[in-house]
């Protein structure tokens, strides 16, 4: 998110302060944005009289998610459901006049985000929410998720949610129905596609972080197995997933899969040249977990892909393992999606007058 509000008006925007509690994590925001990110539970450092938030006029973070998430089969009654109390509470001490919280798209309508709500009109704030598409804004994936802008002096329903920049070909020749015109800012592109973030990439070598310079450090591949290689090769075409793998070689498929009849389309699934990517999670490396096969070779998408589908710059600073960095990677809000809601935020200043 720091990437995506400061790439869109690094004159407006300065961060000040920021907490995470991977030291990874930590470590790519210092090398990227300044050293100014402290590691450790933001709990423990709110419990603690010595801790200083300094004054900020906005706050944005996306409090963990995981106890929305659909892959969470544990979701309720998890603690982590609780943590943007810690982040309010950020947004008091910090005394900022906005904030922007992200999380997954199942957050809203839950009872926690009416908790939200109550909690922050308490505090004075007046807020609008949403669920926005990345691919509407530039991103070559169609990743949801969902907003909640809070402003003291503006109603942020005047700005947001932002108007999108992308649109479906598939909806027709303009992509764009008249009753929508006005979500979409004038002379909308079309959705950016995989080829467009990736084609330009050669065949990876070496299965390791390479000592080469961007984009090339990152474009590495794996050892897959004999019986995975054969795998790759039954889905071959775009769009192919397990269940395509079950009625061409059932004697390949996973008995788990095979089992299982329903659900589970973008397993092992590969992708399309010519469409965005899906939703990229942390396990982008591994093709059981998702839709995650190379177009037209026999792999699954490099970290390098993974960072570009999720709209990263090359010569953004990625710290830690490959396994941290795909998290990293997974976990992130697309920086453009992110300077778009910035947008929003800064339509807000501009009408205060700020």
């Amino acid at each position: 998110m720091t990437l995506g509000f400061t790439r869109a008006f690094g004159h407006v925007f300065k961060p000040v302060w920021a907490n995470d509690i991977d030291k990874d994590c930590v470590e790519s925001y210092n090398n990227n944005f300044g050293n100014h990110c402290i590691l450790g539970n933001l709990v423990d450092f709110l419990n603690d009289k010595r801790t200083k938030i300094p004054k900020a006029d906005i706050v944005i973070g996306g409090p963990p998610c995981q106890g929305f998430s659909l892959l969470n089969k544990n979701r309720d009654g998890d603690p982590r459901k609780q943590l943007w109390r810690p982040f309010l509470d950020v947004v008091n001490k910090a005394n900022a006049e906005i904030f922007v919280m992200e999380n997954v798209p199942q957050l809203l309508g839950s009872y926690e985000h009416w908790e939200i709500v109550d909690v922050a009109e308490s505090m004075g704030f007046k807020l609008k929410y949403g669920k926005l598409c990345a691919a509407d804004y530039g991103v070559a994936q169609t990743r949801w998720r969902a907003f909640i802008i809070g402003c003291k002096f503006a109603e942020p329903s005047a700005s947001f949610p932002p108007k999108k920049t992308h649109y479906n070909p598939n909806n027709g020749n303009s992509g764009v129905n008249k009753p929508d015109l006005d979500s979409f800012i004038v002379k909308p592109r079309t959705w950016l596609t995989v080829r467009d973030a990736i084609f330009d990439l050669p065949k990876p070598k070496s299965t390791e972080i390479r000592e080469e310079k961007e984009p090339l450090n990152l474009h590495f591949g794996r050892k897959p197995t004999q019986k995975s290689m054969l795998r790759y090769r039954v889905v071959a075409k775009e769009g192919m997933n397990r269940f395509d793998l079950q009625r061409i070689a059932p004697e390949l498929t996973p008995d788990c899969w095979i089992r299982k009849t329903s659900g589970g389309t973008d397993l092992f699934g590969r992708l399309w040249w010519d469409k965005p990517a899906f939703t990229i999670r942390t396990e982008f490396f591994k093709p059981e977990k998702g839709r995650y096969l190379h177009p037209s070779q026999h792999r699954p998408i490099t970290h390098r892909e993974a960072a570009r589908l999720q709209g990263f710059p090359d010569n953004f600073i990625f710290s830690g393992s490959k396994i941290s960095i795909a998290k990293q990677i997974g976990n992130a809000v697309p920086p453009l999606l992110a300077a778009r809601v910035a947008d929003s935020v800064y339509a807000l200043l501009l009408a205060k007058g700020n």
